[in-house]
């Protein structure tokens, strides 16, 4: 009975499960959600790129977090109230980058929230990207599609195939 269980446990961890937290970002519906345990757990609406080539499709991992961050491109020190980053930045691997590209941050432009505003990033509330901050750690999957007749339910199943895939693969 014992050796039941030490090859059961040995399988569980080699076996992609649905217990990880997964991003998945819908451009078509200007929505993230985020699903663990085969539950949604978080859902908050987000602009996304000016063009529908400015956000990447695809998936990717979280590779940076940061509290207040710094923004490059104009110099632009974190947690004042200019920083178009807003208070969190979870970047992510698209395009062979290192997470520090693009990102699902905050804003110093709510309105923006829900349209097609940004240079490429996801934009979330600022507590909507605090209470993502804290369920997700770095390596987390995010999954950018662009579908606008899909559920973010059969998004999830979909991911959890590919995860499938690349197992068996």
């Amino acid at each position: 009975m014992t050796a039941f269980f030490i090859v059961r446990a040995a399988v569980q961890l080699l076996l992609p499960t649905a217990d990880e937290p997964v991003i998945l970002v819908n451009k078509a519906v200007h929505e993230l959600v985020v699903y663990e345990d085969g539950e949604q757990m978080f859902q908050a609406p987000a602009a996304i790129g000016k063009t529908d080539e400015l956000t990447p499709e695809g998936l990717f991992q979280v590779k940076v977090k940061a509290v207040d961050p710094y923004y490059r491109k104009t110099n632009i020190p974190g947690g004042v109230p200019e920083n178009p980053l807003g208070s969190r930045w979870i970047g992510f691997d698209a395009e062979g980058t290192d997470g520090r590209i693009y990102g699902i941050h905050g804003t110093n432009q709510p309105e923006s929230i829900g349209t097609s505003a940004s240079a490429g990033c996801i934009r979330l509330q600022n507590v909507d990207v605090e209470a993502l901050y804290a369920m997700v750690e770095k390596d987390t999957d995010v999954w950018i599609v662009d579908q606008p007749d899909v559920s973010m339910e059969d998004l999830y199943e979909h991911w959890l195939k590919k995860k499938w895939q690349q197992f068996l693969n």
